[in-house]
């Protein structure tokens, strides 16, 4: 049976993933690139726990939807920056593996929240 994840859940994961990046920031070159796509990397991943954290806080549906779609971009944005660090050879692909599995889960997770969420606006019965 499928466990049906909670805003809370969500907002811890979001939180770890934030530290996960953090760390893996941390570990790049310290040269022009490393710093770049580190800088680009440190605003997406984070920003993803912000924005489930803001969505916890949403006044209306509306405004929970729209919290929840930039929290899904945002990690899809991350999971880009990731895949060029490794493609760029700047980390081993080994250590982004779960970092990208991860990344992989809350873009689902996401979507279907926001899915979900839409379908529940429309519903006039």
């Amino acid at each position: 049976m499928k466990q049906k994840t909670t805003s809370d859940d969500l907002a811890e994961r979001g939180y770890r993933f934030a530290l996960r990046i953090i760390e893996l920031v941390d570990v790049l070159p310290n040269n022009v690139v490393g710093r770049g796509i580190g800088g680009q990397l440190i605003k997406s991943g984070p920003s993803i726990g912000a924005n489930i954290e803001e969505a916890k806080g949403a006044l209306t549906r509306k405004d929970f939807i729209h919290s929840m779609n930039i929290a899904k971009k945002e990690a899809r944005e991350t999971k880009y920056w990731i895949k060029l660090i490794t493609g760029a050879n700047l980390i081993k692909e080994e250590k982004a593996k779960l970092l990208l599995e991860e990344n992989e889960e809350l873009i689902k997770i996401l979507t279907s929240i926001v899915k979900s969420s839409q379908e529940k606006g429309n519903d006039n019965s």
